[in-house]
């Protein structure tokens, strides 16, 4: 035990023994330091007395008087406590309290000499006893591994941190608040589900004791959204928690938070539109501009997005012609000359063109889509649930959004001709045969669902914590994510 929780611990016994409650059960404020502050020249001319609380975050004394600040969920203020005023109550300060204590104060609005609005405590409560110092105020926690494990503390320390968090929240507000005006449903979905899908990506599996069977954690909720649609809703989202077996880096994280939404009736056309709807919209309501600075680049999110196909950006960004496509030999040469090194291992498991050009979009255009992008017409093989092109077989309608060289939505018109998924299905799985260990996997019961009929519809899908990066000017997910998947700490 470190000297300095053993003197806490002395101070908090001392507490005890003079009869003081160092852990009452509630605090009694009137009043926020924010509204404080916001009213505080009527305040201070009325004299009136108000009760603030908050964590103790300075305490200096200068013999009858001794300077303070508490600092709530809401600001910070300055508090004043005077032995004039305090009587024998003034010593208990120094003999008792300590930087990170939680108070009670009260008293009336006052200016000091400086200029600085703050409180004439004529009484003051401990709240709760602290054990173990905050980190040093001005040097705080410089060490990201501890940061993101105590982040209790980080968010103590880190103003910029506790600002991120709030505007991720009013994000998600602004999410809801557009759909349900536009007469969506918010609906849940189940987390553990005998077959994964809806995406591409390793499940964590799970084993049920009572069922004496094995589940995953939900890589995806589009496969149940779509159940609702053929049960005839139109209109449906989640906003819900995903968990895909990867690796961790400044984009990934295994636990992350997904916005899934299935509209009846309508096509990736309109998913366009309203997926530029939703950012432009939520940048506005969280940040009060369109605009994001993320390093030296300024990100403009207002509608509209620039918008390529697929194959059109691999030509034009990347450099390698639309007629490389037509011969499946010849492609994979180029492509063993083209890509890096380190990803020419992956042609070992491709099987088709298909599968080839949207390896060469990802490793040759996809870091390159800096400002908000919508790419579209995706090939047939790496889109097992989204419909075909009317004008080209070899395509699908559906489209990625990028920004800043990362992926933020997967989006389509959703396939519902389920002789088509059923043949999908199967192609599926003879690329899981051939090494391909994300493959979708066939969900029968679903088949079964839409064989009840479903309707034509778009599918939404937007990476939450990936869009709150782009939105707050963040460069990991782990600064957007309250807690987010560490290694365990070694002991």
């Amino acid at each position: 035990m470190m000297k300095e929780e053993q003197d806490r611990l002395i101070r908090l016994q001392a507490l005890r023994d003079s009869g003081i409650d160092p852990y009452p059960t509630k605090g009694n404020r009137t009043m926020r330091v924010e509204d404080f502050l916001d009213q505080f020249e009527s305040l201070q001319i009325a004299a009136t007395a108000v009760t603030l609380v908050g964590r103790l975050r300075l305490l200096r004394p200068h013999g009858g008087l001794t300077f303070g600040q508490i600092q709530d969920e809401s600001g910070l203020i300055q508090v004043a406590f005077k032995k004039d005023h305090l009587a024998q109550k003034y010593e208990q300060i120094q003999s008792t309290l300590d930087i990170g204590d939680f108070l009670e104060v009260s008293g009336t609005a006052f200016t000091t000499k400086k200029g600085e609005r703050s409180v004439d405590v004529s009484e003051f409560r401990l709240l709760a006893k602290t054990l173990l110092p905050l980190p040093e105020k001005w040097h705080g926690i410089s060490d990201v591994e501890t940061r993101f494990r105590k982040r209790y503390l980080d968010l103590i320390m880190n103003e910029d941190v506790r600002k991120t968090m709030r505007v991720r929240s009013r994000i998600i507000s602004a999410i809801r608040s557009l759909l349900d005006s536009r007469g969506f449903l918010e609906v849940e979905t189940p987390t553990l589900q005998p077959v994964y899908g809806g995406g591409f990506a390793r499940p964590f599996v799970t084993h049920h004791n009572a069922l004496d069977a094995d589940f995953y954690l939900r890589i995806s909720d589009e496969m149940y959204l779509k159940r609702l649609l053929v049960g005839g809703f139109e209109k449906v989202y989640e906003i819900t928690k995903v968990f895909r077996n990867e690796g961790i880096d400044r984009d990934h994280n295994p636990e992350f938070t997904m916005f899934e939404a299935q509209i009846a009736y309508e096509n990736y056309e309109y998913g366009m539109d309203i997926f530029e709807e939703i950012f432009e919209h939520a940048v506005k309501e969280a940040t009060g501009s369109t605009q994001v600075q993320h390093g030296e680049v300024m990100v403009e999110l207002a509608r509209p997005w620039k918008r390529m196909k697929l194959v059109d950006a691999v030509a034009e960004i990347g450099g390698v012609p639309v007629s490389t496509w037509q011969d499946f030999d010849s492609a994979m040469a180029l492509m063993d000359k083209t890509l890096p090194k380190a990803k020419r291992g992956e042609l070992n498991h491709i099987t088709s063109t298909g599968e080839l050009l949207a390896l060469a979009f990802e490793e040759l255009v996809e870091e390159k889509l800096i400002q908000p992008t919508i790419i579209y017409d995706y090939p047939v093989e790496v889109s097992p649930l989204a419909k075909k092109c009317i004008s080209d077989s070899a395509f699908v309608e559906r489209f990625e959004a990028f920004a800043l060289g990362s992926e933020i939505g997967n989006n389509y018109s959703e396939l519902n001709d389920p002789v088509d998924l059923e043949k999908r299905f199967l192609e599926e799985k003879n690329r899981e045969k051939a090494g391909f260990d994300e493959a979708h996997q066939t969900d029968n019961d679903y088949l079964e669902a839409i064989k009840h009929g479903m309707p034509p519809a778009c599918g939404l899908g937007i990476g939450v914590d990936r869009m709150v990066m782009l939105l707050t000017g963040s460069a990991n997910i782990k600064e957007v994510i309250l807690f987010p998947t560490l290694r365990p700490e070694q002991e």
